[in-house]
C-alpha cells in the first residue's frame, strides 16, 4: 500500500484503544507516525516499545501536519488548548467520534481542516492483516478546501472499507444510540434481565449463563456475516418461530417508547450535559454503578461455566 500521507508529517495524541491501532495500521501502511503522550507515562512506554517515536502532545501538534486526536472523549476539551496553541493555521485535525466536536465547545477558528473518520468497530479488532472495519466520514471545517480528501486519505491509511459520508452531527447521535440501546447499555441489560429470570425461577446459574450470554457471540458473527434474513435461514424452525412470535414481547412498545425516549436526550444534548457533569464530579455515579455491576452472580456464573 503506498503512503497516503507522503511528505507530510502525521501525529497520533493519545496511544489507547483506537490511538494504538490507528497508528499501527498507518504505519503498515508506510507512513511515519509520530505520537503525543505525556513523558512517562505508560502510553509512552507501550509506543516506544513498539517502535514509535514519541513527544509530548503539545510537542507533536507544533510538529504535525496531520494530527489525529485520539484520547477519550471527556479529555479532549481539557487538551484542546495546548493543541491548538502549538499548532499552525494549517495543521489539520482528525477526530475518531464527533462527541467533542458537538458537545466540547472546542474552538476551531484558528486551526486548518477538521474531519471525522470513524470506525464502525473497536480498535481490537483494527491491526494489519486483519479484516477491514467499515466507517463514516464527515467534515467539520473545511478551511483548505480539500477536507473530504484528507479524510478520504485517513481511511485509506487505515484499510476503512466500506465507508459512508455523513456528518458529525449524525455520526455522534447515532453512534450515542447504538450504544445506550442496543452495543452496550441495551445487549447488557438484556442478556442479564434474561439470567435474572432464569435463576430466580430456580435453573442452574452456569446453565443460564451458557444459554443466554455465552453462546450470544456465535448469533452475534451469524448475524455479523450474513444479517437478520441470512440469520433467520440459519437456525432451526423451532427458533424461528420463538423469534418472530416472543421477540416482538421482549422488545415491545414499552422498550420502543425507550428508544425514543433515549434518543430525545441524546439529540437534545442531555445526555452530554449529563455526562459531562458526571465527569465534571469525579464520576462517583459511574464509579458506583461499575462496583455494583462487577458484584453481580452472573460474573461468578461465567467463571464456573467456563472452568476447565
Amino acid at each position: 500500500m503506498s503512503d497516503p500521507f507522503a511528505g507530510k508529517t502525521v501525529a497520533v495524541v493519545g496511544f489507547g484503544n483506537q490511538g494504538e491501532a490507528q497508528a499501527r495500521l498507518l504505519a503498515h501502511a508506510g507512513t511515519s507516525v509520530l505520537i503525543g503522550a505525556r513523558a512517562g507515562g505508560p502510553s509512552e512506554a507501550r509506543a516506544r516499545a513498539q517502535g514509535f517515536r514519541t513527544a509530548t502532545p503539545a510537542e507533536a501538534a507544533r510538529q504535525a501536519d496531520v494530527l489525529a486526536v485520539l484520547v477519550p472523549d471527556e479529555s479532549i476539551p481539557l487538551l484542546w488548548s495546548e493543541l491548538t496553541a502549538a499548532a499552525s493555521a494549517h495543521t489539520a485535525f482528525v477526530f475518531a467520534h464527533g462527541f467533542a466536536l458537538m458537545y466540547g465547545a472546542l474552538d476551531c477558528s484558528a486551526v486548518g481542516d477538521v474531519v471525522l473518520v470513524s470506525p464502525t468497530g473497536p480498535g481490537s479488532l483494527m491491526a494489519p492483516g486483519r479484516p477491514p472495519v467499515a466507517g463514516y466520514l464527515a467534515v467539520h471545517r473545511d478551511s483548505s478546501g480539500n477536507a473530504w480528501s484528507l479524510a478520504e486519505a485517513w481511511a485509506d491509511g487505515l484499510g476503512i472499507t466500506p465507508r459512508h459520508r455523513t456528518t458529525v452531527r449524525e455520526e455522534t447521535e447515532v453512534d450515542l444510540f447504538g450504544e445506550q440501546v442496543v452495543l452496550c447499555g441495551g445487549l447488557n441489560a438484556l442478556v442479564t434481565a434474561a439470567f435474572e429470570t432464569l435463576v430466580a425461577r430456580g435453573y442452574s446459574p452456569v446453565i443460564a449463563y451458557l444459554e443466554c450470554v455465552h453462546q450470544l457471540k456465535y448469533l452475534a458473527d451469524l448475524l455479523h456475516a450474513r444479517g437478520i434474513a441470512g440469520f433467520r435461514e440459519a437456525i432451526s424452525r423451532t427458533a424461528l418461530y420463538g423469534d418472530l412470535t416472543r421477540g416482538p414481547r421482549v422488545v415491545g412498545a414499552a422498550s420502543r417508547e425507550a428508544m425514543s425516549e433515549i434518543l430525545e436526550e441524546v439529540r437534545s444534548g442531555a445526555f452530554a450535559r449529563e455526562w459531562t457533569a458526571e465527569v465534571a464530579a469525579g464520576t462517583p455515579r459511574l464509579e458506583a454503578a461499575v462496583r455494583e455491576a462487577g458484584g453481580h452472580p452472573i460474573e461468578e456464573a461465567r467463571r464456573r461455566a467456563l472452568e476447565t
